[in-house]
């Protein structure tokens, strides 16, 4: 099952990513600029980001093989059309429409995953299934960028209809039926909301994953401009970054099984001191080589701990706590893009260190007011507790006089 779920989450983060490496290609396929061709990324984007907290609430109540049938079909038939089709309109829309299940899928995986163990265990097994993430993004781009390059954009493209096929078909033979034996209503999942840890939490991931690929989304720029290294050698740090993501899903699946709170402060500290490194450091290639390894691990692992923020602050409604954290993400990426970009504009490319400075400084203020809040929660309802237990030991008491 949990390799499944990861398969599946990895063909649709796969088809989401992997068509950034052949935006070229595909702006001369399909004859338009390369702004109008970074639509397939930035719409897809869009698309999670608006449906993440609605689509997992309205089919929480769905069988969830049928559901994963039905999201993986759809994009399954959406690659198969954007591989064959000549309309960029039409190839457009073929991404759009399967996106907006995006988070329907990837809600259910996580939370299948969740259930499928011990409560203690609940982040090792979040975890793999956060690594079909990490490899989705870190495979993707190179292997359709080469297939692409070497064969034909048609071949690329295939790709992703290849991946998705395979996983939908393994789902139909090896997923059994799972009906929805207990189910919230809309109105009690959406009543987690009421819940201020809730909402610190959403800002906390908000910052986080704002800082991690603010400066993300500009570091091949960065180590070209600042550090000086080499296009080829750029590819090759990149793709390291990327494969020890996955090594960080594992020991952040780990790390918050053993001590979750210790783990959600001690990330936004040690990702400061990164970046810090690169601040001062960032002209040094050998340094900065080794410390966007570290970097990589630390941001596989805050994927992890920006999953589990969200969902230890709404364990009763797991699919619309991963619809929020899925939409949070993806917002907290836009917009730390954008300031990074901006600062570029600003103040040069080396800037890029500062916007993530600010975003972590933010999200670790955060991340201490959450964990305030939940001790403070947790200290009421023990009082509580110990104020009922008083009133019946008093009214036995009173009992046993009469």
């Amino acid at each position: 099952m949990l390799l499944i779920l990861t398969l599946g989450v990895f063909s649709i983060i796969n088809t989401e990513m992997g068509v950034v490496g052949i935006l070229p290609m595909l702006a001369e396929h399909y004859q338009v600029s390369i702004t109008e061709a970074g639509l397939f990324v930035s719409l897809f984007a869009l698309a999670v980001a608006i449906s993440g907290p609605i689509m997992p609430l309205l089919f929480s109540g769905v069988n969830r093989k049928k559901l994963m049938v039905i999201v993986l079909g759809m994009f399954f038939v959406g690659n198969i059309v954007q591989a064959f089709t000549d309309s960029f309109q039409v190839a457009l829309l073929a991404r759009v429409v399967p996106a907006i299940f995006h988070p329907v899928y990837v809600s259910l995986a996580l939370s299948l995953a969740a259930q499928t163990v011990e409560p203690k265990d609940v982040p090792r097994a979040v975890s793999r299934v956060m690594m079909g993430v990490s490899g989705g993004m870190v495979l993707g781009v190179p292997v359709v960028s080469f297939i692409a390059s070497t064969v034909s954009l048609f071949a690329g493209m295939m790709v992703f209809v290849a991946v998705s096929g395979a996983v939908l078909l393994a789902t139909c033979l090896f997923v059994p039926s799972i009906e929805v034996t207990e189910r919230l209503t809309y109105g009690e999942q959406v009543g987690v909301l009421k819940r201020s840890t809730v909402w610190v939490s959403i800002v906390a991931v908000f910052f986080l994953n704002g800082a991690v690929f603010g400066v993300y989304s500009f570091f091949a720029e960065y180590l070209n401009a600042v550090t000086g290294i080499e296009p080829q050698m750029v590819s090759a740090i990149l793709l390291a970054y990327g494969l020890a993501n996955m090594v960080g899903n594992v020991i952040g699946g780990r790390a918050l099984s053993e001590s979750p709170v210790r783990t959600a402060v001690l990330f936004p500290i040690l990702l400061m001191g990164v970046y810090a490194c690169l601040f001062f450091t960032g002209n040094l290639s050998v340094l900065t080589a080794v410390v966007t390894l570290v970097w990589g691990v630390l941001a596989g692992a805050g994927s992890n701990v920006n999953q589990h923020l969200i969902t230890s602050a709404a364990k009763e409604a797991p699919d619309f706590a991963n619809g929020l954290f899925l939409a949070t993400t993806n917002l907290g990426t836009t917009v730390g893009t954008s300031l990074c970009g901006a600062l570029i504009a600003g103040m040069g490319t080396g800037s890029i260190v500062l916007g993530g400075m600010t975003f972590v400084a933010s999200g670790f203020a955060a991340v201490l007011v959450r964990q305030w809040a939940l001790g403070r929660a947790n200290a009421q309802v023990k009082n509580s507790k110990r104020s009922v237990a008083a009133t019946a030991g008093m009214d036995m008491k009173a009992g046993e006089a009469k």
